[in-house]
């Protein structure tokens, strides 16, 4: 085998709550409008016919607890808190009904997005990417295997900042369900262990400074934790 001319970063792996086991990550899926009243705060409706995805790189993710710097390149980064679904198990063209038995297990995240050029993008009908897909943009908290969740409900799903609670809804408000989010995109993926899938945020997002400390939790999880330094 050739030499490499050289190293790239070792892949960022997720405790695994209550173990020294680590889950390594393939792949970061991510859900958009999975909530209505967060479409309705976006000046759109929640997508009933079919969900839609948008991708962040690997290199994003990044670890709760983490102190990191305001992202380059915006006046207007946004806070986003989500349940997380972690695949454990490969398939492709899953049916609902079969769907869970691919989860390995739930976290809290982050979608941290740069508004104000997602907005750009949207107006000249451009991809997402630079609004989406930036390093510290997808933050993690360990992960709460399958058999430890008490079952994907009403769990409440929150996001304070400063203190001050923004986000506050529940996972039944989710447009669209675990099971029928793991089927429908593993119509266009084979799905692998190591996958991730960010299902989505419920209203209230809004701006960070630096200085700003968030805090969020979902019913039965670890909470995510971030800072934004200057």
């Amino acid at each position: 085998m050739p030499d490499l001319l050289f190293n790239l970063p070792a892949i960022l792996a997720v405790p695994v709550r209550g173990t020294d086991a680590r889950f390594p990550v393939y792949r970061i899926f991510c859900v958009g409008r999975n909530y209505e009243a967060h479409a309705q705060e976006m000046g759109t409706t929640a997508d009933r016919e079919a969900p839609f995805y948008f991708t962040k790189s690997p290199a994003a993710l990044t670890l709760s607890g983490a102190s990191v710097p305001y992202a380059p390149g915006t006046a207007d980064l946004h806070h986003e808190m989500e349940l997380v679904v972690a695949i454990g198990a490969p398939g492709f063209e899953i049916a609902p009904v079969r769907a869970m038995d691919h989860v390995f297990g739930y976290a809290c995240g982050l979608d941290m997005t740069r508004r104000d050029l997602q907005n750009a993008a949207k107006d000249k009908r451009r991809p997402w990417d630079t609004g989406k897909d930036f390093e510290n943009a997808a933050i993690i908290a360990p992960i709460t295997r399958a058999a430890e969740f008490c079952g994907l409900a009403d769990q409440r799903i929150w996001l304070s900042v400063n203190g001050e609670v923004r986000q506050d809804q529940t996972l039944a408000d989710l447009v669209w369900s675990v099971p029928d989010l793991i089927a429908d995109l593993s119509k266009y993926y084979h799905l692998q262990a190591g996958d991730l899938i960010y299902t989505g945020t419920p209203a209230g997002v809004g701006p960070v400074v630096p200085g700003d400390s968030l805090h969020g939790g979902i019913d039965g999880l670890d909470p995510v934790e971030l800072a934004i330094t200057a």
